[in-house]
């Protein structure tokens, strides 16, 4: 099994839609105002957002993207006006990582694990 896809909601797809391409997601079905899909620069993965009348309440989703140097990613969204809610850390699971909230206040969380990603030293065989 492969992840294919993952969809989140906004009250503002086209508002949505720019920040991702911010990010650096190629945009592959444009249904504006109602809905897009992006192809992530890396894997086989795809991103969508839909139009909503009103977001989800509670803790909601958190969406990860990888990428290999996670200090020039920054500094290359902060160039583009991108804001973060964190500073780069270096977590207790190994990963490096860095967070933000889209325009819908969806959580994001940009990193990079190497080896560790799937092959942390706890992993269950």
């Amino acid at each position: 099994m492969n992840l294919n896809q993952i969809t989140i909601p906004s009250l503002d797809v086209i508002r949505a839609t720019e920040f991702y391409k911010k990010l650096g997601l190629h945009l592959i079905v444009d249904a504006l105002p109602r809905y897009v899909r992006f192809e992530c620069p890396e894997g086989d993965s795809t991103f969508s957002i839909h139009k909503v009348e009103k977001l989800p309440v509670g803790e909601g989703i958190t969406i990860y993207f990888e990428v290999n140097d996670l200090s020039q990613t920054v500094s290359q969204l902060k160039e583009k006006g991108v804001i973060f809610n964190t500073e780069i850390t270096e977590q207790p699971w190994l990963w490096t990582d860095i967070n933000l909230n889209d325009p819908d206040g969806n959580r994001l969380t940009i990193f990079n694990a190497g080896e560790h990603r799937k092959n942390p030293p706890w992993r269950v065989d």
